[in-house]
């Protein structure tokens, strides 16, 4: 069930970000039409409600598309380059951005589930394992 919650332009992502202290995936659920978003906003693209819930997601979905990035967007990442960025269509049926672990093969299609990694004193980073794969121990 959707929990929902008072949205305003200070705390749209927090309940993203409390959810990946927990490694849980946190998507917005309009609380008028059902309609399920990532990245978090303050209105519905689809009805322009502002009334916001937050479900947890299935971390399950499928590849569409990946880039090799060859510069780091933190100094902290700068040994991992390159690495794999990569799209994901949720089963939620939204699309999110994430690392790719580094031993598998990047394919369209390609089953994959997500988890939040946290990396020294930087925020969770959301990475992307193939569904064979048991991603890291924690």
């Amino acid at each position: 069930m959707a929990q929902q919650s008072e949205t305003s332009i200070v705390d749209i992502d927090a309940p993203y970000w409390e959810g990946a202290a927990r490694g849980v995936l946190v998507l917005q659920q309009c609380e008028d039409c059902g309609q399920i978003r990532h990245y978090p906003r303050l209105m519905c693209s689809n009805c322009h409600s502002l009334r916001v819930g937050h479900v947890e997601a299935t971390g399950r979905g499928r590849v569409v598309s990946w880039t090799i990035s060859h510069h780091a967007f933190s100094p902290k990442f700068a040994e991992e380059v390159p690495y794999a960025l990569v799209t994901v269509e949720l089963d939620e049926g939204v699309r999110i951005l994430g690392r790719a672990e580094t031993d598998f093969e990047l394919e369209v299609d390609r089953q994959v589930r997500v988890e939040f990694r946290q990396h020294e004193q930087e925020k969770p980073t959301l990475w992307c394992i193939a569904e064979d794969q048991k991603g890291e121990e924690n």
